[in-house]
């Protein structure tokens, strides 16, 4: 008798079940911004003091995505995804118990902690599924699950918070990831990592100037999005004049566009990657720059907030950047994408509040934003500056 052929699950169906993890991500990444008034009182902080939560959890993922990267360079993707998203889980749970405001600051950086590694071994998993010429695609539908979870996910966990109470939008991210563990571990291949994987290879990606670079556009050109993302709220309440039940429409119209650009952008990056990049950048600070004409009016201020979200589509490009650029070290150069990017979480509102504490009021985010887009394609110019060079001795010897 022949042994039973081995299972083949449809690329499509992995990709959906690494997705369904961003999903989780997104929700309580960018949900937890539009919870903090409710989760002030709920602590017995203010509101600034509630917002540290934020930090600690960007602070969670720079610090995991590297540490996990590296200590499970030995370990199985399939294996070490399911483990994260079991993590993520756990601590998101305990952050919707949390009995003090102590507690929900060591829970938030300790749900940090997965976020990156997750987003960057998942990248890798989706690419290895498809042919070279369709990696930024596969990235861009892990990502999805991002985008689509502030369409869905965020504006839910707003309506939940208010309606039954802000620890339930924790609960649900911990049902999420729940329910990604057991989709990877059904739909995901199983894999044995490479014979000759260890720490210290992942730690060569450090030695590499180029992924250095690519961080770098990734830790300022982002910066921009959430630097606009963090006050959008406010500056529908102050200059607007919009009541706040408009709030979760444009937080909903921000994530249509990043869905919308990670579903078109990937199809022509996956033709010209660093082309691509820059165009997104420039149109990113375009649209940044046109943010603060838009503000007076609903419908402009949701097109603006649109196109800034579109430029999301960014990451995609910069992951599959990162493939190229790091050679065997392949799981910690994916992994500190995220760590950029929430570097990028961190500094664009820090700089956005820095502006608005100046006196430049509410919409001076938007070109505080472009001048973080503009900044993020002077590393880019640099970065192809270095790659020609580094291109001009080989071209010299082959003539």
């Amino acid at each position: 008798m022949h042994a039973p052929a081995p299972r083949v699950t449809p690329v499509a169906l992995v990709h959906f079940a690494l997705a369904m993890g961003g999903f989780a991500i997104g929700t309580t990444e960018f949900a937890t911004m539009s919870l903090i008034p409710d989760m002030a009182r709920g602590l017995g902080v203010d509101e600034p003091t509630a917002g540290h939560v934020i930090s600690v959890y960007a602070l969670g993922v720079v610090v995991g995505a590297p540490l996990l990267a590296v200590l499970g360079a030995r370990m199985a993707r399939r294996t070490m995804l399911i483990l994260l998203m079991a993590s993520f889980a756990l601590f998101n749970g305990l952050s919707a118990l949390a009995p003090t405001y102590g507690w929900m600051l060591v829970f938030r950086f300790l749900s940090g902690l997965p976020h990156g590694a997750y987003f960057g071994i998942a990248a890798l998993v989706a690419a290895s599924l498809v042919p070279d010429n369709k990696r930024s695609q596969a990235v861009g539908r892990v990502l999805l699950g991002l985008t689509i979870a502030t369409v869905i996910g965020v504006p839910l966990a707003n309506w939940m918070g208010q309606a039954i109470g802000w620890r339930w939008g924790f609960a649900v991210v911990a049902v999420l990831a729940l329910l990604t563990v057991s989709l990877v571990w059904w739909l995901a291949p199983r894999d044995r990592p490479a014979h000759d994987a260890s720490p210290l290879r992942e730690l060569g990606a450090l030695a590499n100037g180029q992924v250095w670079l690519t961080l770098g556009i990734s830790a300022i050109g982002f910066g921009g999005l959430f630097c606009v993302y963090t006050y959008v709220a406010s500056t529908l309440l102050e200059v607007t004049r919009v009541s706040a039940s408009s709030i979760p429409v444009a937080l909903a119209v921000f994530g249509a566009g990043m869905t919308a650009g990670n579903i078109i952008v990937p199809k022509f990056a996956d033709r010209a990657l660093m082309p691509s990049a820059a165009v997104l950048l420039l149109f990113s600070a375009a649209a940044l720059a046109v943010y603060p004409l838009a503000a007076g009016q609903f419908w402009t201020l949701c097109l603006s907030v649109f196109a800034i979200g579109f430029s999301g589509a960014l990451g995609a490009i910069l992951q599959t950047r990162l493939m190229d650029v790091a050679g065997e070290a392949q799981g910690l150069a994916a992994s500190l994408n995220h760590s950029a990017f929430n570097t990028a979480n961190a500094l664009g509102p820090w700089l956005g509040g820095m502006a608005i504490a100046a006196g430049w009021g509410w919409t001076s985010t938007g070109y505080v934003g472009a001048g973080l887009a503009l900044g993020g394609f002077a590393i880019w110019c640099v970065a192809m500056l270095v790659e020609r060079r580094a291109l001009r001795p080989a071209a010299l010897r082959a003539a």
